[in-house]
């Protein structure tokens, strides 16, 4: 009897496991089939190709396929060309899986966020030409690989990618409450930039936070 209960308490108890490993690069060091692995076939991510902040004036998502956003994500990414100096996005790998997206990179080149997005302007005074201020416009994981520190690492590379690139400071917009749908979680939450070490600067809707970490 003693050694079945043994038996049974070793049964229910918990396995550990062996941590998963998150790693980070510049986009362009990653292939382009690894960035739209990220974005999928499906969802508001394969729609946008992280365009919303893109679109010139006068433009709009109906206005140009799909395949137009991919491209220009392909163009802005310089994806495949490691030996280019781009200065946008990073791409995550869990285990070696692509996994996570960034979008950060100088705030002027944001042009929907500089005409259009009251967000990081409301009750600030901010230089709308200023580029040596650098931007976290989306943050996203892939399904099937959330909840394992993949934004958390994102966040942090974000900090390094932009102080190593000249930048005075990073700024992002998160949003603040878990009511949300899954499409709104692209700006990413206010827990994660705080862990890589911004701070709140600004509140300008009940929704969204401004956070900055200046170099």
């Amino acid at each position: 009897m003693a050694a079945a209960a043994t038996s049974s308490s070793l049964h229910n108890r918990a396995v550990p496991t062996t941590p998963r490993s998150v790693s980070v690069v510049p986009a362009n060091e990653a292939t382009c089939e690894d960035l739209q692995t990220i974005f999928g076939t499906r969802g508001s991510a394969s729609r946008c190709q992280c365009q919303r902040y893109k679109l010139r004036r006068r433009e709009s998502f109906g206005s140009f396929p799909v395949e137009e956003r991919a491209h220009r994500l392909r163009d802005q990414t310089e994806c495949g060309h490691p030996q280019s100096e781009a200065t946008s996005g990073l791409v995550a790998y869990l285990d070696g899986e692509p996994a996570g997206w960034c979008a950060v990179e100088p705030r002027t080149r944001y042009e929907g966020l500089l005409r259009n997005n009251r967000v990081p302007w409301t009750g600030r005074a901010e230089d709308k030409a200023d580029d040596s201020v650098w931007a976290v416009t989306c943050l996203f994981t892939r399904p099937g690989f959330r909840k394992q520190g993949v934004s958390r690492a994102l966040a942090r590379a974000a900090v390094d990618f932009a102080r190593e690139r000249g930048a005075c400071a990073l700024e992002a917009y998160p949003i603040t409450t878990t009511d949300v749908i899954a499409e709104e979680l692209h700006v990413g939450t206010p827990g994660v930039f705080a862990r890589a070490g911004l701070s709140e600067v600004a509140r300008p809707t009940l929704r969204r936070v401004v956070m900055r970490i200046d170099f």
